[in-house]
């Protein structure tokens, strides 16, 4: 017993230690967005009331105990039992209202963030609907001329400043959106359409991530969230709703044969070439994207290579099948798939 204190003391600051961090574009101390800054300043009222509360209780505790044992050695030496304390109880009633004015200063700093957050939800400039898949995010930029409608997957782009209105939806099981450094979490039903609204405050490149448990790879349906000045974002959008490029090299062009003649197109689109799929991500400029298989891993020509040929031993249960490429096959689909910036 002697040395359980002193050893329990020994590991505090062990566990206070976990909880410190460097930033990290996973946080939910980003404070990147008008959401998150609401959050962060709500949460931190309710930690500071909270604590003063706390230690109001842990005050009066001890000095009841203090008082009860002074008023029962009194009653040894005298006889006599303790008297009630007219200022004891006037005391006690002050500081029960204080604490009535504390949780009422919560709900109101509550009520006045939710007011600030549905105010941005009125002023909203660009809509996007993200629909969630095993294990994959699919994402269509909205526009009222068709023309500029754009489909990509697994990495949302948003521009500075601009309140964006997120359309959710599912096409297989419930999922959830979240990026600690932007919003908070907002889940994804099959058959609703949830919305919420984001005005991204800082530039950078943060990672969101599926928060609710949907299937053997849960863990490996991220998404990658870039926020930039509103010029690079409406270049990026001219961009992405360019054809594909058309390969150049001879081993480029073995690959684009395959890919859009092949099985592939059954299941992937890759705009301006006969490959036309609708239930897998779209590939059209694949290779401009900074993450492969949904944040499973960097993109890069050797994660290509695994993936391709192997996405089974990758991410096990991902819908897309092992083909089993010939290695001349294999080269020449990873070459046209770099091509596609």
């Amino acid at each position: 017993m002697s040395l359980r204190w002193p050893a329990m003391a020994a590991l505090l600051p062990l566990l206070l230690l976990g909880a410190c961090q460097v930033q990290h574009y996973q946080s939910d101390f980003g404070g990147a967005a008008v959401e998150d800054r609401q959050f962060l300043t709500l949460f931190w009222i309710f930690i500071a009331v909270c604590a003063f509360m706390y230690a109001l209780v842990v005050i009066f505790l001890v000095a009841g105990i203090l008082r009860m044992r002074r008023a029962e050695a009194n009653v040894v030496e005298t006889g006599r039992h303790h008297q009630s304390d007219p200022l004891m109880h006037t005391t006690l009633i002050g500081w029960t209202a204080l604490i009535g004015v504390g949780l009422a200063g919560l709900a109101i700093a509550s009520f006045f963030a939710d007011r600030s957050m549905a105010k941005a939800a009125t002023n909203q400039k660009l809509s996007v609907t993200l629909t969630g898949n095993q294990w994959w995010w699919d994402i269509k930029y909205n526009a009222a001329d068709a023309s500029k409608t754009l489909h990509t997957a697994n990495e949302l782009h948003l521009p500075l400043g601009v309140p964006t209105r997120l359309i959710l939806d599912s096409n297989d099981v419930i999922h959830s959106f979240w990026v600690p450094s932007l919003a908070g979490k907002q889940d994804l039903i099959p058959g609703r359409e949830n919305d919420m609204t984001i005005v991204p405050k800082k530039t950078g490149i943060f990672r969101g991530q599926c928060a609710e448990f949907c299937g053997v790879q849960h863990a490996h349906m991220a998404l990658v969230v870039v926020v930039e000045p509103y010029a690079d974002f409406v270049r990026w959008w001219d961009h992405q709703l360019q054809p594909a490029p058309q390969p150049t090299t001879p081993l480029a062009v073995a690959g684009y044969k395959y890919v859009t003649s092949g099985p592939c197109s059954s299941c992937h689109n890759i705009g301006g070439t006969p490959a036309s799929g609708q239930i897998a991500p779209d590939l059209t400029h694949l290779a401009s994207r900074k993450s492969l298989a949904a944040g499973t891993m960097p993109m890069g020509e050797g994660n290509l290579y695994g993936w391709v040929e192997d996405p089974q031993s990758i991410k096990p249960g991902v819908n897309m099948p092992t083909i089993g490429l010939e290695p001349d096959q294999l080269h020449a689909v990873v070459a046209y798939l770099e091509t596609l910036k």
